[in-house]
């Protein structure tokens, strides 16, 4: 009888940190006009999209219809706000989270999508 081990390990990604601020505005949908849009018409497919391209289970959002202040979008936006490096205050947070979702969401794409960059291996060898 043999047991095999299967470890799963995240991708390595580079975060670029080149300020302190987010890379847009809150309402800056012109930067991505085709991901508003998809946002703006069905925002939690877009959260969970979202989600799942930061590296949280990609049913997460769909946590935040349990309550008046959207607990897994303010989550969402403080983590950001850590792992770049982002000025801000978690009462800020709060009040985006609550009052604009969906441009939270977009926002937060943007962001992921400016500071992101995939790391070439050379010479791993894929098993």
């Amino acid at each position: 009888m043999s047991s095999k081990l299967v470890i799963r390990q995240p991708q390595p990604v580079m975060d670029s940190r080149e300020s302190d601020e987010w890379g847009s505005g809150i309402c800056d949908c012109c930067d991505d006009v085709p991901g508003c849009c998809f946002a703006f018409w069905c925002c939690p497919c877009f959260a969970c999209i979202t989600t799942k391209k930061y590296g949280q289970c990609l049913c997460l959002p769909l946590l935040d219809i349990f309550g008046c202040i959207p607990p897994i979008t303010m989550s969402m936006r403080v983590s950001m706000r850590h792992r770049y490096g982002i000025k801000g205050t978690m009462c800020k947070d709060c009040v985006y989270a609550t009052f604009c979702v969906a441009c939270t969401w977009c926002q937060m794409s943007r962001e992921m999508k400016k500071r992101n960059l995939e790391i070439v291996l050379v010479g791993a060898k894929n098993t």
